[in-house]
């Protein structure tokens, strides 16, 4: 009891400890830090609106759910029921008609925002490489478009998915400024005492998006020559800048007075009077006063001070008197341009309705009212344009255009011949493909519309104006229009592909008419049966048509000849065969007849009524012999063999012969072997003892075994009917009548009632063969052909032309002198419809030229100068207070006039030169009137001839004039020379060749441009002798580029070059037909060509390679080869040759042999012997027989009959017999074999079954006078035996096998047309219009692409040549001079520069060289594009001592800001700037500001910066500086670097950001920042770390946590290394890996996670063990358990269910 009791109380203890930590645990989860729950409500999307009406009043439902935060599902009620969201709303159901009510709304985008500074919490990159990620938003939303109020966004979601509310956008880094490196020190600003040296520098690049700002671009250091020897000059006169021009107060009283003097004192005298009177017109005209500029001469002032080098202004008496400043001069009032009201708009462009560009425009003007004067604000625009469309109801489509083609021309093959080879294009007789071409023009498609509304509207004007009332316009529908050719325009009013101008066509083959060979001559018969007296007889032999002819058989040769004849008949008996012989008298055998079995047959062979031939005696019997038992027995006759001649004449016959054998002996006839074998072995004695031998009819001798008989005994006279051409189709007259009448009643020649019927005849002659024409008696009139048949007359076609095109325009162009040059126009036509069969013919004049009318004044305007105006003083009473000052002489002002000429001199309105001529030339200008005192001098001379080039000098002259002759002043020679002399110019040119060659141009004939057809070119010259150009340059003695004529050069090296014609592939002539591959039935045979000769440059290609690289064309065609062709002609047996005789018997075994040829059958029967191989081996008859010659008495009989055939489907319950018949009967007791004999049926052994067989197609077959185009495949049917051997078609036709295949199709055989190209283009303008680099190009372009073989088109499709090589002059500013002011130290001054003549070579580098400026006169005054020319501006001169700006610096190159990675450009610029030069040092505070300012450009360049080093002399620090990609080293644009510390040096240095060289003169990172090393050990980047914050002695918060460090560059509160310092726990080491530590700390707290979980495990199972052993335990009186072990003060545990236990264990 007290072992368990401490058990179990110890046990107890432990599980309500776990169940503590546990409850203390779950409370701790279910309550968050800020003490909220850890439960949650959820909820799924809103479902599918629903409801019966559109509209609102639908419902949706989602599901709501409980969740834990960490994302599991728990019950409802551990979630607050108060906070529950609702899972259902009231909604708007969409309907699909709501799509055209709502409509999504897209706001602007919103500024680009960076990605970091969305982020809540997270630190912004310390740099920025190249941008900065951002996010841009907008604002989407859906609204009603009736009246733009939103609405829910379902709706617009339920059409289309809401547009995207935010995208990516980039942010550029901050540009920092930057600057190029220091200029120079200058040099002291004083010689003496102490001054100050500058150093300057300029922006490149300014500062951008928040980049910082450019530092200082001047450095100052004091400087100290030397101590003074004197006191410095303190003051210095300053001159002021000049006052506005004002004019004078007094000026209008004065003139009015002086108008007023000259008035009351007039001139009486009427010649002077006259003289001023031309004198002041003359004046007037040179004025020409014009109200578009009124000139007004003013005057201006300005200050002259003195100042200390402090900048303070003192009195004028400290300053150095120099010589008195001009501080009054004259000037013009500025008068700012003045335009007048804009004029009204004018007609739009457009006029006419156009769908395809509706759009024109339309401009305004306004007039100058008043020039710029002086300074003045210069002219706006003085035009305007702006988009218009036509206005009105009644607008008229525009003129459309389109492209028409004349009819094709006569297809021809030889344009394809040619092409292949020029020797073929001249053959006649060409058939099957072709080429046929036709002309391409433009014309107006709706001329003829335009041209009717144009005149229902002038008809509709006249009526209105006549104020007839008129019925109401048809509608356009209703208008018919003649069709007639339109009027051809140029070709570039055509938009659109261009129709083709060529096509493949073909020329129908004529067909050959084939006939059959002979047939047999036929019976004598009469011409015409029905009329038999007194006619002659003719025996005819025929032949048939086997292909048709094209334009049928009368193209055919004679199919019909005759032979006279005697006796003619028009029926008789023919033998069909002979019956058995009978004996007569009934006896068994002896001599007797056989009928003859007959038919009635005609002329034709064809069986008729016997009752036709009753005229005729019928055949007789023939007499035969049935032999006895003991007679000789011979075979039946063979048939008569064919007749050798055709025909007999003196020279030769013909003949017949047939042939029999003997079959058995008769008895007692000796053999001429038996004999001599008897008298071999038993003597000649012994002959006659034998009687057995004698006895029966004997047998003939071998002549009497073979008959000959004579055949075509008739002469060989041979005639036939011969047929000439068809003549041509003539009207026949019995139509000609009706004819007259329908022409007549016809509208026009082209309509159908011009073609009709008319006939054709030939001549027919009789023809003799081998003689010629003969009387045409001697040729039967049966078969005569016809001599005249009707025909189809050909319809006229006349000539259609187009009407004349529209004159082409004569432009306008002057010569120098300013006079038209004399052009001529042309206009043309084309024919559309050439006239044939007798049509209309074209006109001769296709092209008509005349003048062109020259315009009374060549078109131009230019600005006419007048002469200067005397030169206006400043007023006296103005200046006559000034120092120096004299009345009559000093600086002024003249004007002068300008007005606008045509170019012959006629003036016309200032507006045109405005329009049209260069800039208005300068109408004011400075003037200096001379004083007493200054010198006096004519204007310099030109100078003196020279001799001759490089020889000598040349002079020039001028000369003092009035009282300056007399002052020594002037005659200073070295002040006021009075002559110059220079050397003689020395032109010497040098020519010499520059670029390169240019393409191999063929000389070009003489073309004929035409832009009103586009022909196809049958034969352009692409190849042979051409030349190649090279530009020549010409330069003077001092290297400047010239005209090349002064070179005596035309501007180009001529040099012969090749262009190597292309080569087509060259194959051999068809070779000859092979034999049919099979004797029997259908075979193939083949003909081929062979590779002559491959192509190059460029030919016709091959159209294959075999396998030795030999082209080789194949024609395989199939051939049929009748069966019957070659037959095995077997003679008779020869005579027995029997090797046992029995003497006695006269029989006995023997040997039959008989000679077997292969022989070509013909018509009439086989006729000539062929070699073995043509028949058929398998129906070769035998040669040899053996058998046994039959004895006498004997039964003989004949050969056996052919076998009969097996009825199909062949089995062997069938069988086929063949029978024979006895020839002599046997003696009494002898019997006869039997005369049948069957076998049974067995497939392919003796029954065969027939089927067809069809061949492949043939290859295409074409006319032989054809080279491709159309021509036909054919295949043939073959009669093949179910052994696969080919037999004769009779087999399967007499099976009535259907024949279901087509055996003939078209093809086409692709005609190998070569590549057609256009004529080559003109030249066109050159591509620079001065330079040595100037090119012309020209092109060509394909018409017609290669098909099939042909040659393909040349890779060259457009040629260049060099232009003549000009010189490249320009107008250039010189540099700015030094800023000048007159007669003082410093002030307001003005800087000058000129504008000069250059000329270069028009290349990039080098700015060329200074030439006269004459050269430049045929140039606009420009410079750089810039018209406005200023060659003088204001300018500063600065005081001793005066701090100032200097001028602005050039602008810089144009830069990018860009990302290169991301090929992002954000803008380009360029920028000037001012720095500040000091000249005291105690003036620095009172400098200006410095300056910069920039403008966007094009085609920046975008640079990168990077951080560069090299070792210092004498230091064991580096040289760090920063350098542009480009190289130039600057200030700025490199990224920032921490500055290293001062007592030690990194080599190399630490340019990652946020590195630093340590004390140890290691590159290291900066809090926050791991190292990350490079393979090579050196320090590559520091990267971002997360780190683990310590809590020190300074922190106040007790607990740990992970964070980031919001900013780790911030500079720490406490100095590194002393106490409560933050310090961090760095996991990575300095190659970015983790370090050994981290895993430590991994496997620690692994270790300790197995051990938690191992001790509650072993704790619930303990548990469970015990509580299964309570029941055993003992339990005292309290209800404790005691838990006894090895430890007696056990545990001891109070139990509620002990007692319980207790009593149970104690009842039990």
């Amino acid at each position: 009891m007290g072992l368990g009791g401490s058990c179990r109380g110890r046990w107890h203890l432990l599980v309500a400890l776990l169940l503590q930590l546990g409850c203390i645990f779950w409370r701790g989860r279910a309550q968050m830090e800020d003490g909220k729950s850890v439960y949650f409500w959820e909820t799924g999307p809103w479902g599918r609106c629903m409801g019966s009406d559109c509209g609102p009043g639908g419902s949706q439902s989602r599901a709501v759910w409980c969740a834990h935060v960490d994302g599991w599902t728990t019950l409802h009620t551990n979630c607050d029921q108060a906070q529950r969201p609702s899972n259902q709303r009231n909604c708007f159901r969409v309907c699909d008609w709501h799509r055209d009510l709502y409509d999504w709304r897209l706001g602007a985008w919103n500024e680009c925002v960076s990605v970091s500074g969305r982020t809540s919490g997270a630190p912004r990159p310390f740099t920025c490489s190249g941008g900065e990620e951002g996010i841009q938003t907008r604002e989407v939303g859906c609204i009603l478009k009736s009246d733009g109020s939103p609405a829910e966004d379902a709706i617009c979601e339920y059409f289309e998915p809401q547009p995207r509310l935010e995208q990516a956008c980039l942010i550029p880094c901050p540009q920092d400024c930057v600057v190029s490196e220091y200029s120079p020190w200058t040099s002291c600003s004083k010689t003496c005492g102490t001054g100050l040296r500058n150093r300057v520098r300029s922006v490149l690049v300014p500062p951008l998006f928040g980049g910082a700002i450019c530092p200082n671009l001047t450095e100052f250091q004091s400087c100290k020559p030397g101590s003074c020897a004197g006191p410095e000059g303190m003051y210095s006169l300053r001159v002021g800048p000049w006052s506005p021009c004002i004019l004078p107060q007094t000026r209008t009283a004065r003139q009015a007075k002086r108008r007023k003097g000259k008035g009351q004192g007039g001139v009486k005298d009427p010649e002077t009077r006259e003289l001023i009177q031309k004198k002041r017109t003359r004046n007037r005209l040179n004025r020409q006063e014009s109200s578009f500029w009124d000139i007004q001469v003013g005057y201006q002032t300005r200050d002259v001070t003195c100042i200390h080098r402090n900048s303070s202004s003192v009195g004028r008496s400290l300053c150095i008197q120099r010589e008195a400043a001009l501080t009054i001069q004259s000037c013009v009032l500025p008068k700012d341009c003045q335009v007048s009201d804009w004029s009204d708009w004018g007609l739009c462009s457009k006029a006419c309705a156009d769908p395809a560009s509706p759009r024109g425009d339309r401009t305004r003007s306004r007039q100058v009212l008043q020039f710029p004067v002086g300074d003045g604000a210069e002219c706006p625009p003085l035009d305007e344009r702006e988009p218009c469309e036509p206005e009105g109801d009644a607008v008229t489509p525009c003129a459309a255009y389109t492209w028409r083609t004349t009819e094709w021309a006569e297809c021809r093959v030889d344009l394809l011949l040619s092409q292949q080879d020029r020797r073929r294009g001249n053959l006649t007789g060409l058939c099957g493909g072709g080429l046929q071409t036709r002309e391409v023009y433009c014309v107006q498609a709706n001329a003829e519309l335009l041209k009717y509304i144009k005149d229902m509207r002038e008809k509709d004007k006249a009526a209105q104006t006549q104020k007839q009332q008129k019925p109401s316009v048809p509608p356009l529908l209703s208008v018919s229009f003649q069709i007639t050719a339109s009027r051809p325009v140029e070709n570039w009013l055509c938009e659109g592909p261009i129709p083709e101008r060529s096509q493949l066509c073909q020329v129908a083959c004529p067909i050959e008419c084939q006939v059959s060979p002979w047939g047999a001559w036929g019976p004598c018969t009469f011409e015409n049966c029905d009329d038999q007296a007194g006619k002659k007889g003719f025996k005819l032999r025929r032949r048939q048509i086997t292909n048709e002819p094209t334009g049928g058989p009368a193209n055919c040769p004679h199919l019909v000849e005759g032979l006279p004849c005697d006796e003619p008949g028009c029926y008789d008996w023919s033998l069909v065969g002979l019956d058995r012989c009978i004996p007569a008298e009934q006896r068994p055998c002896g001599p007797g007849t056989q009928l003859a079995r007959v038919r009635c047959a005609n002329s034709h062979g064809e069986t008729v009524d016997k009752s036709l031939c009753s005229s005729t005696p019928p055949l007789e019997p023939v007499a035969c012999e049935v032999p006895c038992s003991r007679d000789c027995v011979l075979s039946d006759w063979t048939t008569w063999s064919t007749c050798s001649q055709t025909c007999s004449s003196k020279t030769m016959e013909g003949k017949q012969m047939r042939t029999r054998s003997i079959l058995a002996y008769n008895a007692g006839e000796v053999t001429a072997m038996v004999v001599a074998w008897i008298t071999v072995m038993e003597g000649l004695s012994r002959v006659p003892k034998f009687p057995e031998l004698l006895g029966g009819a004997l047998c003939p001798n071998s002549s009497a075994l073979q008959e000959v008989r004579n055949c075509n005994e008739h002469a060989c006279t041979v005639y036939h009917w011969q047929t000439g051409p068809w003549g041509p189709c003539t009207e026949d007259p019995s139509t000609a009548s009706s004819l007259n009448a329908s022409v007549a009643a016809a509208p026009t020649s082209t309509g159908p009632g011009s073609c009709s019927k008319g006939m054709q005849t030939r001549k027919v002659i009789c023809v003799r063969v081998n003689v010629g024409q003969v009387p045409p008696k001697k040729c039967p009139d049966g078969p005569r052909p016809s001599t005249v048949r009707p025909c189809q007359l050909p319809c006229k076609k006349d000539c259609i032309m187009t009407p004349f095109s529209e004159w082409t325009s004569c432009p306008v162009s002057c010569d120098a002198a300013g006079n038209a040059v004399k052009r001529k126009q042309s206009r043309k036509r084309l024919i559309i419809q050439m006239p044939s069969n007798g049509g209309q013919d074209c006109a001769e004049l296709l092209e008509e030229e005349r003048d062109c009318q020259l315009p009374e004044t060549c078109p131009g305007f230019r600005w006419k100068t007048h002469k200067w105006r005397k030169c206006q003083l400043v007023p006296w009473f103005l200046r006559q207070d000034r120092p120096g000052a004299q009345e009559a002489c000093g600086p002024g002002l003249q004007t002068r006039a300008v007005s606008c000429r045509q170019l012959d001199g006629t003036q016309v309105d200032v507006s045109e030169c405005l329009k049209s001529a260069r800039a208005m030339p300068a109408i004011t200008q400075r003037c200096q009137l001379p004083c007493q005192d200054d010198c006096q001098l004519t204007n310099w001379s030109k100078f003196s001839s020279c001799s001759a080039d490089c020889v000598g000098v040349r002079t020039r002259k001028r000369a003092l004039i009035g009282r300056s002759k007399k002052k020594d002043k002037c005659k200073n020679t070295q002040m006021y020379p009075l002559s110059e002399t220079q050397y003689c110019p020395c032109d010497k040119y040098n020519a010499q060749p520059v670029g390169n060659w240019s393409d191999c141009i063929l000389p070009e004939a003489g073309r004929a441009e035409s832009t009103l057809g586009l022909k196809v070119q049958e034969d352009i010259k692409e190849c042979g002798q051409g030349y190649r150009y090279q530009a020549m340059v010409c330069y003077d003695q001092d290297s400047r580029l010239v005209e090349t004529s002064r070179c005596n050069s035309h501007g180009y090296i001529e040099e012969a070059c090749i262009i190597p014609c292309p080569s087509d592939c060259k194959l051999s002539e068809w070779s000859n037909w092979s034999r049919c591959s099979k004797s029997c039935g259908s075979g193939v045979k083949v003909r081929s060509k062979w590779l002559r000769e491959k192509p190059y440059n460029g030919g016709r290609p091959c159209p294959k390679l075999d396998h030795v690289n030999q082209a080789q064309v194949y024609e395989v065609v199939p051939c049929q080869s009748d069966c019957n062709q070659y037959v095995w002609v077997a003679e008779p047996w020869s005579i027995w040759k029997v090797s046992n005789v029995d003497l006695k018997e006269n029989c006995g075994e023997g040997v039959q042999t008989r000679k077997v040829r292969c022989m070509l059958n013909t018509i009439d029967g086989p006729s000539e012997g062929v070699e073995d191989y043509l028949c058929d081996p398998e129906e070769m008859p035998l040669g040899a027989r053996e058998s046994r010659l039959p004895c006498p008495e004997d039964c003989v009989l004949n050969d056996w009959g052919p076998w009969s055939r097996c009825s199909l489907p062949c089995t062997r319950s069938k069988s086929r017999a063949r029978a024979t018949y006895t020839l002599r009967s046997p003696s009494v007791g002898r019997l006869c074999p039997n005369n049948t004999e069957e076998e049974p049926c067995s497939l392919n052994l003796n029954c065969f079954d027939y089927f067809f067989n069809i061949t492949d197609w043939s290859t295409c077959q074409l006319s032989p006078s054809a080279v491709c185009g159309k021509g036909i495949k054919t295949r043939m049917l073959d009669c093949v035996r179910s052994d696969g051997k080919s037999v004769d078609m009779k087999f399967c036709e007499e099976m009535s096998l259907e024949k279901k295949w087509q055996m003939n199709i078209s093809c086409v055989v692709e005609c190998p047309v070569n590549c057609q190209l256009s004529e080559w283009s003109a030249w066109s303008e050159c591509s620079q219009t001065c330079g040595l680099e100037g090119k012309m190009w020209r092109q060509r372009s394909a018409v017609q692409a290669s098909q099939g073989d042909g040659r393909p088109c040349p890779s060259q499709m457009e040629q260049w040549k060099p232009c003549p090589v000009r010189p490249c002059y320009r107008w250039q500013y010189s540099s700015w001079s030094e800023c000048r002011v007159e007669s003082v130290v410093c002030g307001h001054g003005t800087r000058y520069r000129n504008l000069t003549c250059f000329v270069s070579d028009g290349g990039e580098q080098g700015e060329g060289s200074q030439v006269d400026e004459e050269l430049c006169g045929g140039l606009e005054l420009s410079v750089d594009g810039d018209k406005r020319i200023r060659l003088k501006e204001a300018c500063t001169l600065p005081c001793p001592g005066e701090c100032y700006l200097m001028e602005w610096s050039d602008w810089s190159s144009c830069i990018s800001i860009c990302v290169k990675e991301a090929g992002v450009d954000f803008v380009s610029v360029r920028v000037r700037s001012r720095a500040v030069l000091a000249q005291e040092p105690e003036n620095l505070q009172l400098c200006p500001d410095q300056a910069w300012e920039s403008q966007p450009c094009t085609g920046g360049e975008c640079y990168e910066y990077k951080w560069l080093s090299s070792a210092r002399p004498n230091s064991s620090r580096p040289l760090i500086w920063c350098q542009r990609s480009d190289g130039l080293n600057v200030t700025g644009g490199c990224p920032p670097v921490t500055p290293m510390v001062e007592n030690s040096a990194c080599d190399p240095p630490c340019v990652p950001p946020t590195s630093f060289c340590s004390e140890a003169g290691v590159c290291t990172c900066e809090e926050g920042f791991t190292e990350v090393l490079s393979p090579s050990g050196l320090l590559d980047q520091c990267a971002p770390i997360p780190v683990l914050e310590i809590p020190t002695a300074s922190d106040k918060k007790g607990d740990v946590k992970t964070s980031r460090a919001i900013n780790p560059t911030l500079p720490a509160t406490t100095q590194p290394g002393r106490t409560g310092r933050t310090w961090y726990l760095q996991p990575y080491g300095p190659d970015g890996s983790l370090k050994v530590w981290v895993y430590g700390v991994a496997a620690g707290a692994f270790v300790l996670l197995i051990f938690v979980v191992s001790m509650i495990y072993l704790a619930c199972s303990y548990c469970a063990r015990v509580h299964r052993s309570l029941a055993a335990q003992e339990c005292d009186a309290n209800g404790a358990v005691v838990w006894t072990g090895q430890n007696p003060p056990g545990m001891v545990y109070t139990c509620p269910d002990c007692q319980e236990l207790a009593q149970s264990s104690g009842s039990s």
